[in-house]
């Protein structure tokens, strides 16, 4: 019998998305005191891009921010519907330009690229937060 994670291509998106809330999931076990990690630089967690450093300027803003992105994921995402009426410029400018077909796959691309660094984070405060509690990984 093969797991349910071997069902799957290692690049599909769904285990790419299992991966990401195993290792929230795992942060969430491990780190039983997130204030610890308030006023802890995150510089080892993400790049430094300005958009990143803003929602993560210490390790206990990305633990908050990666544990709400795995809550949207599972079960917050606005219908697109929703989206459209929200942002009816997109729609009229992007849309009738470029091939469905190609849209989803450029999109595709960027949501795994963004769930392997998210997942990569995830771990690294899972990491970070042993290190100060003193815990041989």
């Amino acid at each position: 019998m093969q797991s349910n994670d071997r069902k799957f291509n290692k690049n599909s998106l769904i285990l790419t998305l299992k991966r990401y809330n195993s290792a929230v999931t795992d942060m969430e076990k491990t780190v039983l005191l997130p204030s610890l990690l308030r006023d802890v630089p995150s510089d080892e967690v993400l790049d430094h891009d300005d958009a990143a450093e803003e929602s993560c300027r210490d390790l206990y803003s990305c633990y908050m921010m990666l544990k709400a992105i795995r809550n949207t994921v599972e079960s917050n995402l606005a219908p697109l519907d929703d989206y459209k009426v929200k942002n009816p410029g997109l729609n009229k400018v992007a849309e009738p330009h470029l091939d469905p077909e190609a849209l989803f796959r450029f999109h595709l691309r960027g949501l795994f690229s963004v769930m392997s660094e998210l997942t990569k984070q995830t771990r690294s405060v899972t990491e970070k937060y042993l290190d100060i509690i003193g815990v041989a990984n």
